[in-house]
């Protein structure tokens, strides 16, 4: 109960007037966080919020639109888990190919003409990060390309992501390279509404997932291109993204001591996915190394 305890009084503390922080962290000093702020983060904008309310801890430009890449694919599943059609038979249209051929895509290597399920096509839009995936669903879902988007935007304005916008249901830079852009605030309160969702914080917690060969469907084997999976402690989600405008970015949620923490870094690095991670863990071994250090004690 004491370990309870003090979990919570930590949460309440990240609480108490952070939901602004600036890069250097807490400015009344009632934060268990150094005021500085985690050093070396190479991100342009990034923030690092406590997972359970959302309250940001600490960031960097984080009312600061800018392109988010393949980030957007989470509002792309949030919008199809939503509507609770899951079981959806959908068909690769022809297009889907041509559609990540014209920007070099990431791909789920669908076929077209195959038939899967809209929750199997949500482990390809979210596990290798398929931009054929997202054409297929948002040609489902939309109705159409267009229905879609706008089904998407709708959603970030009830959710009161006011920097945000959608063009492109993958997050390709279309029709130009700053057409889809968020906020750091806004990619936090999105994770947290996201990872709220028990199928969405399950497929996006998966390392694997294999599609038998079927009757109207080929046989996948989708990996997710989330490393910190692997090499984070506690780590449970959730979307990396990729493009030139972007560069590398990462939204990442972490478990550890019972503590949730979330976070997104945007462009890391024109060029490495390991900078935008390394970046993630200095964020949080900022916020959890204090607070391990005051728990040890009360489990030893």
């Amino acid at each position: 109960m004491l370990h309870a305890f003090t979990v919570g009084v930590l949460i309440v503390m990240a609480g108490h007037g952070a939901a602004g922080a600036a890069p250097s962290g807490s400015a009344d000093g009632l934060l268990p966080w150094p005021a500085a702020g985690p050093g070396g983060v190479q991100a342009s904008g990034a923030a690092l919020a406590e997972g359970l309310t959302g309250t940001v801890v600490w960031s960097r430009e984080a009312n600061t639109p800018v392109p988010i890449a393949s980030i957007a694919k989470v509002m792309t599943a949030v919008v199809v888990i939503m509507s609770g059609d899951l079981e959806r038979p959908v068909t690769v249209p022809q297009e889907a190919g041509a559609y990540c051929a014209r920007e070099n895509g990431s791909t789920a290597g669908l076929v077209a003409g195959e038939v899967l399920t809209a929750r199997q096509l949500l482990y390809a839009l979210l596990l290798p990060s398929g931009c054929d995936a997202a054409y297929t669903i948002a040609e489902s879902f939309g109705p159409g390309q267009g229905g879609f988007l706008a089904r998407m935007n709708d959603t970030a304005r009830v959710m009161g992501l006011a920097g945000t916008h959608f063009s492109d249901p993958a997050g390709m830079p279309y029709p130009t390279d700053y057409s889809t852009y968020s906020t750091p605030a806004n990619l936090v309160a999105l994770g947290v509404r996201a990872m709220n969702l028990p199928l969405f914080r399950e497929i996006v917690g998966a390392r694997y997932f294999h599609v038998p060969d079927g009757p109207a469907n080929h046989e996948h084997h989708w990996e997710t291109t989330n490393r910190m999976l692997d090499e984070y402690p506690g780590t449970i989600g959730i979307k990396t993204g990729n493009t030139d405008a972007a560069g590398h970015c990462l939204m990442f949620e972490t478990v550890r001591a019972g503590i949730p923490l979330i976070g997104v870094v945007l462009h890391s690095s024109d060029h490495s996915s390991a900078v935008a991670r390394q970046d993630a863990e200095r964020m949080l071994n900022w916020a959890y190394d204090p607070i391990l250090r005051v728990l040890q004690p009360l489990g030893g």
